[in-house]
């Protein structure tokens, strides 16, 4: 199958937070025998802050986003391709992208939305009557979600959806995995992630409150954005972490935490790529609670769980160098006995075998 991805970056992780997601994904769907272009705009200096050259197992196609007319020629490239994704959040021409992606529908060619955020999505067409989304998305063949699991399912039926599955996050053993201690990234807890609107109170409530909490211990602090925020003393800031020290960043404190953005956490069932990198690498994780998890680790035996940052802390105090390893060494065996990119591109395969367009007067 020739699948074309219209979506942020595969090549950069910077300000892109589904770059392990994208990778994770069209590495898996390459190794069963799909052949992948990847489209992204040149924008938001991610070009300048590579990660990753080309990789084997996709063509990268990087255009310009200058203009609304080298957006349609480049769209108008991936005409005749068996599958064609509109991935959510590429940032620039988005909507025009929602639109246009449905002029390459065919008697041989699927399209899909797929949302990387929904929960965000959702929560702006409901605020927002008029956003032309609304009439697009009973348009499209499917719309696939990395979360949200029932609720976001039922919501995106309520909008018209023809059909909704969601893909999960997951781990790919090739590039997330145990590495030994690295001592740049030393402490009692770490926690990675962007300074976003919706996920900043949640990280004073969890981490920073934590860190006030835990005066002796040395917590880290990685991601873009949070340069100017007050920090307390006990906290190491460490700026953006590329994506080739993430390993070296989940193994070497005696935990990591997961604080789910605000959106995230409501909708439930939104496990964050990070949740997996941690398992990936046998992390003792400890996350913020959500509903849904139960779905993927078992909590207490897996991973730890919080509901605040008074509970985090008092995981980290009782927490010692043998029971983090045990903790993290389950959560390993479970993410690859179920959680891999290997399985989410067997389900998708599942779901997409036999599939033929069905014009939308008939759906409808």
């Amino acid at each position: 199958m020739k699948i074309a991805f219209f979506a942020s970056s595969l090549v950069s992780a910077y300000w892109n937070g589904a770059a392990t997601y994208y990778r994770g994904m069209v590495r898996a769907l390459h190794e069963r025998g799909h052949h992948i272009t990847f489209y992204e705009p040149d924008a938001f200096e991610r070009q300048q802050h590579r990660d990753m050259d080309d990789p084997p197992w996709a063509e990268v196609v990087v255009y310009g986003a200058g203009s609304e007319a080298e957006v349609l020629r480049t769209v108008e490239r991936a005409r005749g391709a068996d599958l064609v994704v509109k991935a959510s959040g590429v940032g620039v021409h988005d909507a025009l992208l929602e639109r246009a992606v449905l002029d390459l529908q065919g008697p041989s060619t699927l399209v899909a939305f797929w949302d990387v955020d929904a929960p965000a999505t959702l929560d702006r067409l409901h605020g927002d009557a008029q956003d032309p989304f609304h009439a697009l998305v009973p348009r499209y063949d499917l719309v696939l979600t990395y979360g949200g699991g029932e609720p976001v399912r039922r919501a995106y039926r309520g909008l018209g959806a023809r059909e909704c599955v969601p893909i999960y996050n997951a781990l790919d053993p090739s590039t997330h995995h145990p590495v030994p201690p690295d001592p740049r990234f030393d402490g009692e807890l770490g926690f990675l992630g962007n300074r976003l609107p919706d996920r900043e109170a949640r990280v004073e409530a969890f981490f920073l409150d934590a860190a006030r909490r835990l005066p002796q211990a040395r917590l880290l602090l990685g991601g873009s954005g949070w340069q100017d925020k007050p920090l307390p003393a006990n906290v190491k800031y460490l700026g953006h972490v590329y994506t080739a020290d993430h390993n070296a960043f989940n193994c070497t404190p005696r935990a990591v935490l997961n604080i789910s953005r605000e959106s995230m956490a409501r909708y439930g069932f939104s496990p964050a790529t990070r949740v997996f990198e941690a398992a990936g690498a046998a992390a003792c994780l400890i996350t913020d609670a959500w509903e849904g998890l139960e779905q993927f680790f078992e909590p207490g035996r897996e991973m730890l769980v919080a509901a605040s940052g008074e509970e985090v802390a008092a995981h980290v105090e009782a927490l010692d160098a043998e029971r983090a390893r045990r903790i993290g060494r389950a959560a390993y065996e479970r993410v690859l006995a179920e959680h891999t990119y290997a399985h989410r591109a067997a389900q998708l395969d599942a779901l997409l075998a036999g599939r033929r367009r069905v014009p939308a007067e008939v759906a409808a």
